[in-house]
């Protein structure tokens, strides 16, 4: 079973974006490596031959669209690796360059996990529903409405579990969408309803 883990690499320079898209893809059932610049990203793709590639373009020592124009300069090979473009760079000249490049998806951020899990499954030719978590809220997502419906704030469960209150609130909101409710509290008691979270 392990042998058939598809393996990840997220080049992203923010770490709390980079640990964020590492948890989502993980509880997806994905293998991750993570790089925090271009540098980095190019030599785990070199060590480590990823199945599939997700970089940020904007980063340091080396960009995104040189990590992918480096990588198919080396060999005909990395021009079939799926590479996908995850940035906060929504201009159409950006993504005309990407694609141009060889990309073959460019997200914007913020990121859409259930768009981009379907979208990774179906690069790397597996059934989406087989790939998502049987559940759609994640444990992360799950905790953090057990402390929701406890009555803590944003500010006192990032305290409690050690996160950044921007973390805390990205996971509260993703849940609050696929719950398909208004409030964080409507996501609590729902998540409580249908027995996800103990209160």
């Amino acid at each position: 079973m392990r042998s058939e883990t598809k393996k990840i690499l997220c080049i992203e320079d923010d770490r709390e974006t980079a640990a964020l898209i590492c948890e989502e893809l993980t509880d997806a059932g994905y293998q991750v490596l993570l790089a925090h610049d271009g540098h980095q990203g190019l030599k785990a793709v070199l060590t480590h031959s990823p199945d599939l590639v997700l970089s940020d373009i904007s980063m340091p020592v080396m960009s995104g669209f040189a990590v992918l124009e480096r990588l198919t300069a080396l060999s005909p090979r990395f021009s079939e690796l799926p590479f996908v473009f995850l940035t906060a760079l929504a201009d159409r000249e950006s993504e005309l360059k990407g694609r141009r490049l060889g990309a073959d998806d460019y997200v914007i951020k913020p990121i859409d996990f259930e768009i981009l899990l379907t979208m990774i499954a179906r690069r790397l030719g597996a059934n989406p529903r087989k790939t998502l978590a049987p559940h759609p809220i994640t444990d992360r997502e799950a905790e953090i409405l057990a402390w929701i419906a406890r009555g803590k704030t944003s500010s006192e469960i990032a305290y409690i579990l050690g996160l950044a209150k921007r973390t805390v609130d990205f996971h509260a909101d993703t849940a609050r969408v696929k719950l398909n409710v208004s409030t964080r509290t409507e996501a609590a008691v729902k998540a409580a309803l249908q027995g996800i979270i103990k209160t």
